[in-house]
């Protein structure tokens, strides 16, 4: 027997959603926007112009200015997603209590703190504080505002939402990594400080939209309201169609995401022998497909099934990661560098395929009631991917298996095929976003 009734029934778009654009383009995408979604996309590339100023550049802050040991300053990286990890689960539950808008400006004022008290600490004490606010902000940061997008957009403009919020969430980072390599300096340490600083001014930009325009956005759901109560974690896992997107989102995390800033860049330096400014190419190719690509792959993928999207995708990443294992062929060439620098560019067209799609099946299972603890199941998933990736990653590749480390890639992607199928035949049309209109 099917189990498509453990989808919700339909729901109405949020109220002051407008009417989903026709045909999409970006003025017809713009146009049906709520002005609380307008407000909102406006600002992503600019809070996350810092991010991008001191993400490629944290670890040599605290190994290289503060003198920390390389060991000691992994360990306290990897404390980031730790944090982030023990935080998702009450942070879902307090954004379904006290509403999404809440929780995102607590974890934006966080950040703000955290890069603050790292733009100045010099001991190690003080950094594992900052960088633990830092996880509390991004454990904060993917349930609620995933959710808070979710509670403005509806229907075929929330998938739109999400690719679109995603390619300025990419502009803005590498525009930022690009300012902050010519300005960063080991040699002055004041140029570090002020990289940091920046990236706090960037985030006060949200914070004071969250606290003004869109004062009333996302708050807490009436208890008047007519939606059913929400659901328990438990209750929530118990669901065929929650257990296989969480699944599919852990292995795209595992062999995606959490492989970009250790399992491809030690696969690059030790099987396919290239330089680092190969590396830090292929990472400026990748952001540039995101930007140039997310819109036209929107166009494509509006009205198809979801889980086919996600097939495809499979597909696109199975392609990459053989293209980068065969750069171990030919390792120190002109050749590895040019495959190399392909794989990341070829692996962001994956990341457009996922990054609309997983968010809008997770918030349409949800109701209003529970959509921030739906949230945070996936987002507690692709954590989880994220620390455990770069582990097995390290293991592997410092054994010199790096045809089985790519074999083991292959295989969970084969798993994901096979997941987005599974979860085909437990969701409704509406939630594969298929629709009659």
């Amino acid at each position: 027997m099917s189990d498509t009734v453990e989808a919700p029934p339909p729901r109405e778009p949020p109220p002051g959603t407008p009417s989903q654009p026709r045909r999409l383009t970006l003025r017809a995408f713009w146009a049906a926007l709520p002005p609380a979604g307008r407000w909102l996309l406006s600002t992503i590339a600019i809070s996350t112009l810092g991010r991008g100023l001191t993400l490629p550049f944290t670890v040599i802050y605290i190994h290289e200015v503060r003198g920390v040991p390389l060991d000691v300053a992994g360990a306290l990286m990897a404390l980031i997603g730790v944090v982030a990890v023990v935080v998702t689960a009450p942070v879902g539950i307090l954004t379904d209590r006290l509403g999404a808008r809440r929780v995102v400006v607590a974890g934006l004022l966080a950040q703000v703190l955290g890069v603050t008290v790292i733009a100045f600490a010099s001991s190690v004490p003080v950094l594992a504080v900052a960088l633990g606010l830092l996880g509390v902000s991004f454990g904060a940061g993917r349930p609620a505002s995933s959710a808070m997008i979710a509670s403005i957009v509806g229907g075929r403009l929330r998938v739109q939402y999400f690719g679109v919020n995603f390619a300025l969430v990419n502009l803005g980072i590498g525009v930022g990594g690009v300012i902050g390599g010519f300005v960063a300096d080991v040699d002055r340490p004041g140029t570090f400080t002020a990289v940091f600083l920046a990236d706090a001014v960037c985030l006060l930009v949200p914070v004071v939209l969250l606290l003004g325009p869109l004062r009333r956005v996302a708050g807490r759901v009436p208890a008047s309201d007519d939606s059913p109560a929400g659901a328990g974690y438990l209750a929530i896992l118990r669901r065929p169609a929650v257990l296989w997107v969480t699944a599919l989102t852990f292995l795209t995390s595992f062999a995606g995401y959490g492989q970009l800033e250790t399992g491809f860049p030690a696969f690059a330096r030790q099987v396919s022998e290239v330089s680092t400014r190969t590396v830090g190419l292929a990472f400026a190719a990748n952001t540039a497909v995101i930007v140039l690509m997310q819109f036209l792959v929107l166009r494509l993928i509006d009205g198809h099934r979801r889980t086919r999207v996600l097939l495809v995708l499979g597909g696109v990443w199975v392609a990459s990661w053989l293209l980068l294992g065969s750069t171990g062929v030919v390792s120190g060439t002109l050749a590895a560098s040019a495959g190399v620098v392909l794989f990341l560019a070829l692996f962001g067209l994956g990341e457009t395929l996922l990054q609309p799609t997983v968010p809008a099946i997770v918030n349409d299972l949800a109701s209003e009631r529970d959509r921030g603890r739906y949230n945070a199941v996936s987002a507690m998933a692709m954590q989880m991917g994220a620390v455990t990736a770069p582990v097995v990653a390290g293991l592997m590749l410092d054994r010199r298996l790096g045809g089985m480390f790519v074999a083991l890639l292959l295989g969970c992607l084969l798993v994901v095929a096979g997941l987005a199928l599974a979860l085909e035949r437990s969701i409704t049309a509406e939630v594969n976003g298929v629709t009659d209109t």
